[in-house]
């Protein structure tokens, strides 16, 4: 096979006209349909926009570009114990190892030691107190990056430390009352004593826990910085970030000086999955506090070892729960606690934890609810975003809880989940107060069930088992509803810059980035379907602190909500200028003047779209506007738990069939139908490769990823892909129906389109649920498998041997 760095432009072509010909979503022009109305450049599949460059390797990420004569490179050196007091360093033999320039320990930094993105307790570089294994002490500048590593490597040798007991899990931080922020409550009330007495006064009760791991991002591409000094003490960084302003604020308290000093660029990331939300700002502070010291551009790239032992991940969940419900399975009260593992510092736990609290409910109205919510300080790398940020830890609880309850009265767990299913009446409102006012959750699952032959599967997969002593199906159908709106509601804002030029092209800019995930691409339509002109004509720049200010991460899937309606707001600006431009010029009304196709349509003339351009150039007509949006309507009260902090909802369900080998304890995941609501969609191609890989994604945390830390040293032992198992390729189920759901977003989103980057990552709670339903298979109706997250092989024959001990103690 060719290198893709040598493949022709026709051989390029040629790979996406294969991709045009198999995709069940056509990379195509706009519909004749589409065309008559006004040259539609939204709705339609297309390819992303940097895909040409993907393709050929041509596609520059930071550690791609061009460095600098003079350029250093820095390392970390990183703490080997979990818990302690830092003493001393003897930093003399990392000096004088070949090629280092200069070692920075806290004392170097000139601003405030602290990359904390909410409470201001994550120091950059250790401040005396050790937190966990692979903090970092001190940093090296050589001139290359394996001297700067050989000599971080040495820091073992160097540090005196007096060690600690460190506490590892959220049980035990959970036992010792040790949290990072105060614990949060949320409580409904319908009756009088609440929780508590609808579950004493129910039909049936039921207890139990569950454990649910957490989950590494896992992105191509490193974290990785590259800052170079500029005049006066400023600074330019190249950073691999989700939140560009973050990074601007932290480096300039960092250096001590002001933002406006602080550049920051991002192009694109190669991944990011919520790990580089917060967590780049630590290693763009320490090259930009190496690159002012020394007055030189500095690298700092981590390998794949150290960014696993320096960074936070997905929290994982522990969860303790009682409930009563009725005959039917329906939920009347329920009461539950989740304890997560924060790790050292507070991070964005709280939001994480509020949003777990928000999602415990599903699509499920729970009249009488007290949850409980408690961040464990423990010391382990500081968990952070993970795509769907606590959401997805918060409805595996109700779902696990609905398993339970179908298993005690013998019924299909489809029909429990759906008697308990929100209403579609006005007093169908959130434990938190919000009325859920689009819910499609019957409809959708009505239309999955039938398209993937649930119910005939449900019979084959039971004729199965039944005949099958060793290997057992399992089926599930799981559904999810999931809110969209970052929860702290001055972040719902976005600004974005429009510039024509006079040959007709056009120019974007704002404030989210791209990590994959299409968001440029569905900017540049948005931007091409306002002004009527070929998506081509359209190109979008990188997202840079110095064209747009005080930008929000691009997380909470709000990247094309909130960009795409800021980039319209500019285009349309642009768009009514022209207009009037073009009504002085040939007559008519402006308010008549159309955009399409490449042209403008005023007063019975047709002109290319570029004359105008040209021509109101010539009549000196602004052509560029910034653009601005905030999300409408969103309040939140942090203490009460209570407000309106979604602006709507994405609902979706997939099933899920499974084999499971009860001897070795492996897993096969067979079929996955999914249906998945995203409004109406922007670009169908990258919202299906959204769920897609959210799906596997998903899995991956709730199958095979399994983080684990040495209980008496606290080092984490899963660092790499050798002992850390992401899915491949080979876990994708031969059979994969993915479908979008027809409809449109009941508020005025961009396009009534709706965010597809978290929410698909709830629909493989089906493979999971599968699993436990073909493990439930080994024992007596009604009996109730006990399984961990991951469910490794491991995990599902414990939970195996658990079912068969249940089973021999009634046979």
């Amino acid at each position: 096979m060719n290198n893709p760095r040598e493949l022709s432009k026709a051989q390029i072509a040629e790979v996406f006209a294969d991709y045009r010909k198999n995709t069940a979503y056509r990379l195509d022009e706009p519909t004749e349909a589409q065309a008559l109305n006004g040259g539609a450049r939204v709705g339609i599949s297309r390819k992303h926009e940097s895909a040409h460059l993907h393709v050929a390797g041509e596609a520059a990420y930071i550690d791609d570009l061009p460095e600098l004569e003079g350029t250093l490179h820095c390392a970390l050196g990183l703490s080997p114990v979990a818990n302690g007091r830092l003493t001393a360093l003897a930093l003399e033999s990392v000096r004088a190892m070949p090629g280092v320039v200069d070692v920075i320990t806290a004392a170097d930094i000139p601003g405030v030691n602290d990359c904390g993105s909410i409470i201001h307790d994550d120091p950059i570089l250790c401040d005396g107190q050790i937190r966990y294994v692979g903090q970092p002490l001190f940093a090296v500048i050589a001139r290359s990056r394996d001297a700067a590593r050989r000599a971080a490597a040495i820091a073992k040798s160097v540090a005196s430390i007096i060690e600690e007991a460190p506490v590892l899990t959220p049980q035990k931080a959970h036992e010792l009352g040790q949290y990072v922020l105060p614990p949060m409550h949320l409580n409904r009330s319908t009756r009088d004593g609440g929780a508590r007495a609808a579950i004493d006064g129910a039909a049936h009760q039921l207890k139990g826990s569950l454990d649910v791991g957490g989950q590494e991002q896992f992105y191509l591409e490193g974290q990785i910085s590259y800052a170079i000094p500029k005049e006066d003490g400023a600074v330019h960084l190249h950073c691999s970030t989700q939140h560009p302003s973050e990074m601007q604020h932290l480096v300039a308290h960092a250096l001590g000086i002001a933002s406006h000093a602080v550049q920051v660029e991002c192009r694109r990331m190669g991944g990011g999955f919520g790990g580089k939300e917060s967590q780049s700002g630590l290693f763009a502070c320490v090259a930009a506090v190496a690159a002012t010291r020394l007055k030189k551009p500095v690298k700092l790239r981590l390998d794949r070892d150290d960014d696993f032992m320096i960074t936070g991940r997905r929290h994982c969940f522990w969860y303790e729960y009682e409930v009563g419900h009725d005959d039917e399975g329906r939920i009347l009260g329920v009461e539950i606690t989740m304890v997560s593992r924060a790790g050292h510092s507070a991070d964005l736990s709280g939001p994480v934890m509020t949003r777990a609290l928000c999602h415990f409910d599903n699509t499920y109205w729970l009249p009488d609810v007290s949850m409980h919510g408690f961040t464990g300080k423990t010391n382990t790398q500081s968990n952070t975003a993970f795509r769907g940020f606590g959401g997805p830890q918060g409805a595996i609880a109700i779902e696990n809880i609905m398993e339970a309850i179908a298993c005690k009265l013998g019924r299909d767990a489809l029909d429990v989940r759906r008697v308990n299913f929100y209403g579609k009446d006005d007093n169908n409102v959130t434990p938190y107060e919000q009325p859920v006012a689009d819910n499609v959750i019957h409809e959708l699952v009505q239309q999955l069930e039938a398209s993937s032959d649930y119910r005939a599967r449900r019979a084959a997969v039971d004729a199965f088992n039944a005949s099958s002593p060793v290997l057992k199906r399992g089926l599930s159908l799981t559904p999810l509803k999931f809110g969209i709106s970052f929860n702290v509601a001055h972040f719902n804002q976005a600004g974005a810059l429009v510039h024509i030029y006079t040959d007709g092209s056009i120019l974007v800019n704002h404030g989210g980035t791209e990590m994959g995930q299409g968001l440029n691409t569905k900017v540049a339509q948005v931007v091409a379907h306002e002004l009527g002109v070929a998506f081509d004509s359209v190109r979008v720049t990188a997202t840079d602190t110095s064209k747009v200010a005080n930008t929000s991460a691009t997380a909470a899937s709000t990247g094309a909500d909130l960009n795409g309606k800021a980039a319209q707001d500019a285009a349309r600006q642009l768009r009514e200028r022209l207009a009037e431009c073009a009504a002085k010029l040939h007559g008519g009304d402006a308010a008549s003047v159309r955009f399409a196709n490449d042209c403008v349509q005023v007063n019975g003339h047709s002109l290319p779209f570029a004359e105008l351009v040209r021509s109101a150039y010539l009549q000196r007509v602004q052509l560029w506007s910034d653009g601005f949006y905030a999300t409408p309507g969103l309040h939140w009260d942090g203490k009460a738990m209570k407000g309106h902090p979604f602006y709507y909802f994405a609902y979706g369900a997939a099933v899920s069939e499974v084999v499971i080998d009860t001897l070795t304890g492996e897993h096969k995941l067979l079929r996955a139908d999914v249906l998945h609501d995203v409004g109406r969609s922007l670009n169908p191609a990258v919202d299906v490769g959204q769920v897609e890989g959210a799906f596997v994604q998903g899995m991956g945390w709730l199958t095979s990823e399994e983080l684990v830390w040495h209980p008496q040293s606290g080092k984490l032992t899963t660092h790499a892909p050798s002992t850390y198992k992401i899915p491949t390729a080979n876990d994708c189920p031969p059979v994969f129906n993915v479908r979008l759901f027809e409809g449109e977003n009941h508020e005025d989103s961009i396009h009534r389109s709706k965010a597809v980057g978290e929410p698909p990552l709830l629909l493989p709670f089906s493979v999971f649920f599968a699993i436990r339903d073909a493990i439930a298979a080994t024992g007596t109706p009604g009996c109730n498998p006990a399984l961990r997250a991951p469910a490794t092989p491991e995990a599902i024959l414990r939970a195996l041997e658990a079912v068969q001990a249940h089973t021999a103690g009634f046979s």
